[in-house]
Formats: structure tokens, sequence, C-alpha cells
């Protein structure tokens, strides 16, 4: 029976562990759930995550929620090449420690320009104050001034010569304002040779394909039905505005 992953690709973690399994040959079934129909919440997927988030892995019996010991799951049962989490102390350890620092740094504040200048305005149809956006904009370059001074550095990835778990779970987060049409590259020329880098690292034909809903999505929210956001729209806007 093949492992199964439920995902939606407008989510940086759900990429992160699809480019993970698609590039290193994991046999697994893909299962869409819809974050914006609220297809989390349905009895079926409560049954797979208590937690109502995605991605989610099943495993026979086992089940499994949360990005990162997801991607620590397979990487350890498939046992994947070593570069993506090193077996090296040091190594492992700048891997753990970029992982353990971007909860509640980039993820949040990538995710936050993404709400602020998409879904919230475009979806929800509510004004963002500037000011609100300034301080959201002032808090993410904060977290790519740091990846770029102290996760990367002058090495080629974060942990060193080779792509590793970090560089992967880094992209797919940086990757979310750019969806809102911010072009965080820009004046970084650090940021953006490390992002080459990555990109031929994973393959630019997989980094497309994981890619392109988040980057269409300035187009796609247009599709998508409001009124089925409305009852989360009090918790949402008290979330990020």
């Amino acid at each position: 029976m093949a492992l199964e992953l439920y995902l939606d690709l407008f989510s940086q973690p759900c990429r992160s562990v699809y480019i993970f399994a698609k590039k290193n040959n994991i046999p697994v079934e893909v299962k869409k759930v819809s974050l914006m129909d609220g297809e989390q919440f349905s009895e079926e997927f409560g049954k797979i995550s208590l937690i109502r988030k995605v991605p989610a892995l099943r495993d026979g019996d086992f089940c499994l929620a949360e990005s990162i010991a997801i991607l620590l799951y397979l990487a350890q049962k498939f046992k994947t090449p070593d570069f993506w989490y090193p077996a090296d102390l040091q190594q492992r350890a700048c891997v753990n420690e970029y992982l353990s620092w971007q909860h509640s740094a980039i993820r949040w504040h990538g995710s936050r320009i993404f709400w602020l200048q998409v879904l919230i305005p475009k979806i929800m149809g509510v004004d963002v104050p500037q000011d609100k956006l300034d301080a959201a904009l002032e808090d993410l370059n904060g977290s790519l001034e740091l990846i770029e001074e102290k996760f990367i550095q002058d090495r080629p990835f974060i942990a060193g010569d080779q792509i590793s778990l970090a560089d992967l779970v880094a992209i797919v987060e940086i990757m979310q304002p750019v969806g809102s049409g911010l072009d965080v590259f820009e004046g970084r020329p650090k940021l953006s040779a490390w992002r080459d880098r990555v990109q031929a690292a994973i393959g630019q034909e997989l980094f497309d394909e994981a890619h392109k809903p988040i980057l269409g999505a300035q187009e796609s929210v247009k599709l998508i039905d409001g009124s089925k956001m409305e009852f989360f729209k009090p918790k949402i806007l008290k979330l990020f505005m």
C-alpha cells in the first residue's frame, strides 16, 4: 500500500513535503485537501489528523501531522541521501537550528504578507491599512536578512556545500510572498544566488510544478467563493490584522 500524503500546494509546508517525496522517488499517493474550501475540517480528514492542518501523512495505520516531522520520517524511513539530514553532528545541528527558528519567523512573516496582500483584500473584500502592511514588510525583511547573514553566510547552502532539509523548508517559505507579487530577491544578490542553487539542486521542472499554484495565486483567487471563508473571517482578521 502506497504511503498517502494529504496536501494543498498553496501551503508552504505542503510544498516542502511534496518536493522532497518527488525528488527522492518516494512512493506516495497524493491526496489533495483544499484549504480554501475548508476540506481540512471534513469528517474524513479528521480521521487522518485531529490537528486539521496539512500536510498530513498516512502510512498504513500510522498517521502523522506537522511538516518537519513528516520530512524527518520520510528521510529516515526511505534512507534518503545523507545531505538532506546529515549524519555529521555539526551539519545536522545547523539544519536543526534553522528548522527550529523558522516556525515563528520567516514562516509567519511570509504568510502574513500573502494574507494581507492577496487573501484578505481579494477574497474577504477587506481593505488592509497601509501601516499594517508596512509593519509586516519590515518583519519580513528582518527575517530575510537573518537568513542571509546568519543561516547562509558565505556557504553555498545552509548546512554547507549541499542542499539540506533546511534549504528546502527555507525556499518554500520565501516563495510565499513572491506569490503575492513581492519580489523579495530584488536587491539581495546573496539570497538570489542561493535561490538559484536551491532550484538547480531540486530541478527546475519540479520546482516550477510545486510552486505553480502559489505563483498563479493572484489570478486563481478570483475564482474562489469568498462566502466559504465567511465563518473564519473574524478569526483570520484577528490573527493577521
